[in-house]
């Protein structure tokens, strides 16, 4: 274990600046740093504040940033994303709002582009076999279990056809 550092607020203050301004952090990252820098909870809690009143630390911002990156970079779906953001203490409103700044159309063409990559790797395999590995790789990424279904009948359709 790392040994905490026993920094005056002021010190913290700016490692903690530092800290937000080279990425979006939630406020519980940002508050265990803190905490790991050995400061009290009523120090803790002012410079929270102060972040915020000077914009470094925006839970708004950082949740639209998580999830937008998360789902062009890792192409994860809003399940995997809303449970990621949940685990960093994310606020539900902020959840919704981020998981809203996905664009629907991108959403569903991403999604028929992993199933379509999946399901043409398994061709020698039996059709159930191909849906169920298909789609519990899709869920593992995070998508929606009847946007899945909907993806598949499409794909086995269109396998039939051809």
């Amino acid at each position: 274990m790392v040994p905490k550092q026993n920094l005056t607020p002021q010190q913290a203050l700016q490692k903690a600046k530092h800290y937000c301004a080279y990425q979006e952090r939630s406020h519980y990252e940002v508050k265990e740093k803190l905490y790991s820098f050995g400061l009290y909870r009523t120090d803790v809690e002012q410079l929270l504040s102060q972040l915020i009143e000077e914009d470094y630390l925006n839970e708004e911002r950082y949740a639209e940033h998580f999830a937008g990156g998360r789902f062009r970079m890792k192409q994860w779906g809003r399940v995997k994303i809303e449970y990621e953001l949940k685990q960093k203490k994310v606020s539900s409103y902020n959840i919704k709002n981020a998981l809203k700044s996905i664009d629907n159309e991108d959403y569903e063409q991403i999604l028929l582009k992993l199933a379509t990559t999946k399901w043409n790797a398994l061709q020698g395999e039996q059709v159930y076999s191909r849906l169920s590995k298909t789609t519990a790789y899709l869920m593992q990424k995070g998508y929606e279990q009847s946007l899945i279904s909907k993806t598949l009948a499409l794909l086995k359709n269109e396998t039939k056809t051809n």
